[in-house]
């Protein structure tokens, strides 16, 4: 019999090896023949690619903004490839592979499952550019996800604002996942060693919305009080309207406030030689990948009750959760843990049991394996 053939769409050639490597290999592994869309691949990318037993393929697609010739030229290729290709699902995810892929998948009548990864800007953003944009995506995505076989969610806020924003009706065939999931071998666990020199680790994107100057507002003020605490920062520059700009993290990091990284590829050793990770972040998450890298490592977690980050916590168990762009609350729990060291390594040890429970790739792989064969039947 015929190998089924996928086509995963993504808008970074780097997330089908670092969000969906393990994904690809688990459908290689099951039969399917997969192949692998993304603008500008990197020969490194395209020969990881290969290696996992998939075949990569370059398209144009603006990752940004709104541009609708180059837009409508996406879908067109996209088409274009699921015809040359006969492919038989196409599996997107992220906002507009999701919106491109499923509407080119649809007008050529092979079945979409989309994977929710988070609303992210267009839906947290309170500026008249936010809310027009916000506006267009859900015009976007209700032309094109409602005949989609499956609509897989990373938490059941998003489900419950676009079934309120008559995005989906609650007809439409839904699904719910714990993130992209984290290889538990990759991220190997470390159990914490208590002493008097606290030190936590902020990994993000280096903007606004993801609490980075909460992150470093809240270093300045507890550096003063316990000057042994460390303050680890990870990240890229970046050119966002809302980004923390390179001057004023080197300002930091020279002043000892913070200890800047800059940009790492990274790997459990961060989460190992820090104690605790924060993510006081109020993006529209789905499930930060780095708050499950940091709960596999051993990590006790820092981040805000809001949509996506409050899955990575279970209160008091493994880590703490703060109110949303509230300085003092992110204070009052970083200080927790210089004040009561002890509970590091207890609740890092919780963390990686909530990661061997409900985020272990092959649990979420094996999920969207399922989904996928259901759609296909």
């Amino acid at each position: 019999m015929d190998k089924k053939r996928i086509l995963l769409v993504a808008s970074f050639d780097g997330s089908l090896i670092r969000f969906r490597g393990d994904f690809i290999k688990s459908l290689v592994d099951q039969g399917f023949e997969v192949f692998g869309a993304a603008p500008s691949f990197t020969e490194t990318n395209s020969a990881q690619i290969k290696e996992l037993g998939a075949t990569p393929i370059q398209f144009n697609l603006q990752r940004t903004g709104l541009n609708p010739i180059k837009d409508y030229k996406s879908i067109q290729e996209l088409k274009s490839i699921i015809n040359e290709h006969k492919i038989d699902l196409v599996f997107s995810y992220t906002v507009k592979p999701v919106i491109y892929g499923s509407m080119a998948a649809n007008s050529c009548n092979v079945p979409v499952v989309s994977l929710i990864t988070g609303l992210g800007y267009t839906f947290t953003g309170a500026s008249t550019k936010a809310k027009l944009l916000q506006r267009f995506n859900e015009t976007l995505y209700k032309l094109s996800i409602r005949k989609n076989k499956c609509i897989v969610f990373q938490n059941k806020d998003d489900y419950q604002l676009l079934l309120d924003r008559k995005v989906i009706s609650n007809k439409q065939k839904v699904d719910f996942v714990s993130g992209s999931g984290i290889n538990l071998d990759q991220f190997s666990f470390k159990e914490k060693i208590a002493t008097d020199k606290v030190s936590f680790l902020f990994i993000a994107r280096l903007i606004k919305e993801k609490g980075v100057a909460l992150y470093m507002q809240a270093a300045k003020i507890l550096k003063a009080k316990y000057p042994k605490s460390e303050f680890h920062l990870v990240g890229a520059p970046e050119t966002s309207p809302t980004a923390i700009s390179l001057d004023e993290l080197n300002e930091a990091h020279d002043a000892g406030i913070i200890i800047y990284h800059g940009k790492k590829l990274i790997k459990d050793e961060h989460f190992h030689n820090t104690d605790v990770f924060v993510l006081p972040s109020y993006y529209r998450e789905g499930l930060p990948r780095t708050s499950l890298e940091a709960c596999a490592s051993g990590s006790p977690i820092i981040t805000t009750d809001s949509v996506g980050c409050r899955e990575s916590v279970k209160e008091g168990i493994n880590g703490l959760l703060i109110e949303p762009q509230n300085l003092n609350s992110l204070v009052n729990a970083m200080e927790y843990f210089i004040t009561n060291p002890e509970k590091i390594k207890e609740m890092g040890i919780n963390s990686r049991k909530y990661a061997e429970e409900r985020f272990d790739v092959d649990i979420i792989n094996n999920d969207l394996i399922k989904i996928i064969n259901k759609a296909l039947n």
